[in-house]
């Protein structure tokens, strides 16, 4: 290995790898990676360390507990049956959208042979799972009645706009539109009593235990906010939930590993509706084909769905919402004000 290979210090290695500085720690605490320590005892991570660290987080993509990934790296396998089977029924979803999209070029192919043109709308569709769903209501104040249509829900939806816009308005009206849908509000710390539903049912209790060890895993600090958001995204029931401000109480690392847990459900996942004003959450670059972005413009004008693309429209409205964790926390129950004209 060349001597001349440049050793990365704890940020940029977790950039390059794709991970957090924090997850970076854990793995070093489960001695999992060690990095090397320069002349005044800061960490770097080499050619070597990144191999490493490129296997571990390959073998995380796969499902593996960093539990799992210590013992296949120790050579011994036990255990991967469970975390490859959800993987695989991961995978099978993706195989199913991409034969439905391959259906849609087809059809669209054959309409080509025909003499027949598909309009710009069309083609952009050919990118969009199936739709499967259709549903027109009236909007409520700001919006004075409009009609709106949602359709080709997604398992991720993010509701985005600025202090006053309506979205939470917008989210109080799909929970009770949308069938079997319920609204997750801010107060979930102060009234979810998780220790009685636990106690009450063992299943959830379980599935709760294994997704904070997962996102404590990914580098997520544990808090009576991650606790309250994560019992009421595992229990069973609603069809649809819709939760306000997704990212309340929790750190840039805790959204962090949220959102990475949530992409890791797979395509055909309950549908969520995600409030968001966090840059973390709702990461444009990061946004994909299982995901959509509804943003309440500033004027009131009907919702409108934004793609996740530089120069579509509304793109620029959207992220200019997003805000990092930080300054989130610095502008928590700040509310818009104009002061009277004199």
């Amino acid at each position: 290995m060349s001597s001349s290979a440049p050793f990365l210090n704890p940020s940029e290695a977790a950039k390059r790898l794709g991970v957090s500085t924090k997850a970076l720690r854990l793995y070093e605490q489960r001695g999992l990676l060690t990095p090397t320590r320069n002349a005044i005892g800061w960490r770097s991570y080499g050619p070597q360390e990144m191999a490493r660290g490129a296997e571990i987080v390959a073998l995380r993509e796969l499902g593996l507990s960093l539990a799992q990934v210590a013992c296949v790296l120790e050579g011994d396998a036990e255990g991967l049956e469970t975390a490859l089977a959800a993987h695989q029924t991961t995978l099978e979803g993706r195989v199913r959208q991409l034969v439905d999209t391959v259906e849609k070029i087809r059809g669209v192919r054959a309409d080509l042979a025909r003499g027949q043109t598909p309009t710009v709308g069309e083609l952009t569709r050919l990118l969009e799972p199936a739709a499967g769903f259709s549903i027109e209501f009236e909007l409520p104040w700001p919006w004075g009645g409009e009609l709106f249509e949602l359709h080709d829900m997604r398992p991720l939806n993010y509701i985005v706009g600025p202090l006053g816009s309506g979205k939470t308005r917008l989210a109080l009206r799909l929970a009770e539109i949308l069938p079997g849908a319920a609204f997750l509000g801010l107060e979930r710390s102060d009234n979810v009593d998780t220790a009685a539903r636990m106690d009450g049912n063992p299943a959830l209790k379980s599935r709760l235990a294994q997704a904070m060890a997962w996102l404590i895993d990914d580098g997520a600090t544990g808090s009576d906010a991650l606790i309250a958001l994560m019992a009421a995204l595992e229990a069973e029931g609603p069809a649809i939930l819709i939760v306000d401000m997704v990212e309340q109480g929790l750190d840039h690392a805790t959204q962090q590993a949220v959102i990475t847990h949530l992409r890791r459900r797979g395509s055909h996942a309950r549908p969520l509706f995600l409030l968001t004003r966090s840059r973390v959450i709702l990461d444009l670059a990061a946004v994909g084909t299982d995901e959509s972005i509804i943003l309440c413009p500033a004027n009131h004008s009907p919702p409108i769905r934004v793609a996740p693309h530089p120069g579509a429209p509304g793109y620029e409205a959207v992220a200019t919402c997003l805000a990092s964790p930080e300054v989130r926390a610095r502008t928590q129950g700040v509310i818009a004000w104009r002061p009277q004209a004199g």
